[in-house]
């Protein structure tokens, strides 16, 4: 099973590309962007879900690390 929401390895600038099922939701630069797409996708407590990787596929590096300042 895949996970929902993909979080994309960080792009050279800095932030992470968010895909939640088949639509890319932004580009988040801080968990804080993350949960703000989340709850705009119907999931107000998603700080719970961050680090289950059943919800939560990491990708190309670190969770909750961001890239460039």
């Amino acid at each position: 099973m895949t996970a929902p929401i993909v979080v994309h390895r960080a792009a050279g600038t800095g932030g992470r590309r968010v895909r939640i099922r088949t639509q890319t939701a932004g580009l988040a630069r801080s968990d804080a962007d993350l949960i703000e797409f989340l709850r705009r996708a119907g999931l107000p407590d998603a700080w719970d879900l961050l680090d289950d990787p059943h919800w939560v596929e990491w990708q190309g590096g670190r969770p909750h690390e961001y890239g460039a300042g």
